[in-house]
């Protein structure tokens, strides 16, 4: 499905992705859900996937609050740039090594929840003019909003598959 350009087919694809990430993860028995992935990737179980999935949710709310109030937001994250991103997906697989996965999984689901009642609330025009937000430069809300659920999502669901296929 093309990127979505619109509220509702932003909506859309968002659940869809949501939902087919939490069936796929659901329809892994238990055991199969806490095992840990091949060598090769930072996100090392379906733990730390969610975990970062919530960590992103949680800055793109944080970015959207202070760009709303009026403030400049500091994107990706204080002291890290699209360049350092890596180094930043890697503090937050440490940050939350210690959670379990059904606390994940609920942590997850409730960060989505907030994002999609963002995403309701706003118009088109809102989420998808170009340089409507200062603090978007310009590019459009909808295109941060997109990256955090439908799309993160999406890489979320093929990572955990490619992950299941090779062990």
């Amino acid at each position: 499905m093309p990127r979505p350009q619109t509220k509702s087919e932003l909506l859309h694809l968002s659940k869809l992705n949501f939902d087919k990430l939490n069936d796929f993860i659901n329809s892994m028995e238990v055991e199969e859900q806490h095992k840990e992935f091949p060598p090769g990737t930072l996100n090392r179980n379906i733990r730390d996937v969610l975990m970062h999935l919530y960590e992103w949710h949680k800055m793109t709310l944080g970015w959207y609050k202070t760009g709303i109030d009026g403030g400049k937001p500091e994107i990706p994250a204080k002291g890290y740039t699209w360049k350092t991103m890596p180094e930043l997906n890697k503090i937050i697989r440490e940050k939350y090594s210690k959670t379990g996965l059904e606390e994940a999984k609920k942590h997850f689901k409730s960060s989505y929840e907030e994002i999609r009642k963002i995403i309701e609330n706003l118009t088109d025009e809102q989420l998808f003019e170009k340089k409507r937000y200062k603090w978007t430069g310009t590019t459009s809300l909808g295109a941060y909003l997109v990256s955090a659920t439908s799309s993160h999502y999406d890489w979320a669901l093929k990572l955990i598959k490619r992950a299941k296929k090779v062990r």
